[in-house]
């Protein structure tokens, strides 16, 4: 089980230099943000740790896929997704994170949880209009795709004398019968 503790970086500990973290990101993680427009996620983020005297570099990578349903015809795809998002810590008298690029932590910090940076940088590396791959080529096939051309304006299905019920080819008579 994923918690939010695993996304915490005790950097007193840390000697100054570049360090590195991996974190493999699923459906798990997002549910502890009550996220559930995915319906499976394999995303991979490398988080490059660069701790310096004053301050921390911290520069996130995420590459993997997000299954989403398509916003045109609702069927589930496997949506290729990358992400990148820099960060810079700093220290000073009191929290601050107005700014998306500069986080101020007070002076007594010891550690960081980046679980929040890693989760809206894999919301916001998925599009904001999700259409299947297979629409664009013309080979994906679904019912609900079939429907809509069905009903599509202008391609009215013709009647033949087949689909026709023959009682009504005798009330036709009486129209013609009358001219």
């Amino acid at each position: 089980m994923m918690v939010l503790k695993d996304f915490t970086i005790p950097f007193i500990g840390l000697k100054e230099g570049k360090h590195q973290f991996d974190y493999q990101i699923d459906n798990t993680f997002f549910e502890l943000f009550d996220f559930d427009e995915f319906n499976n996620a394999a995303v991979g983020v490398v988080l490059d740790f660069h701790k310096k005297t004053t301050m921390l570099e911290l520069s996130f990578k995420a590459t993997g896929t997000v299954n989403v349903n398509c916003d045109v015809t609702n069927e589930p795809y496997e949506q290729p997704i990358e992400g990148n998002l820099n960060l810079i810590v700093k220290f000073g008298h009191e929290y601050n994170d107005e700014n998306e690029e500069i986080l101020i932590v007070p002076h007594g910090e010891y550690e960081i949880n980046v679980a929040q940076y890693i989760y809206e940088m894999i919301v916001l590396a998925v599009p904001s209009k999700r259409i299947h791959p297979g629409i664009a080529d013309g080979t994906l096939q679904s019912e609900i795709l079939e429907k809509l051309e069905e009903l599509q304006p202008g391609t009215e299905k013709k009647e033949t004398e087949e689909d026709i019920d023959p009682r009504w080819n005798t009330l036709k008579k009486l129209l013609t019968d009358n001219k």
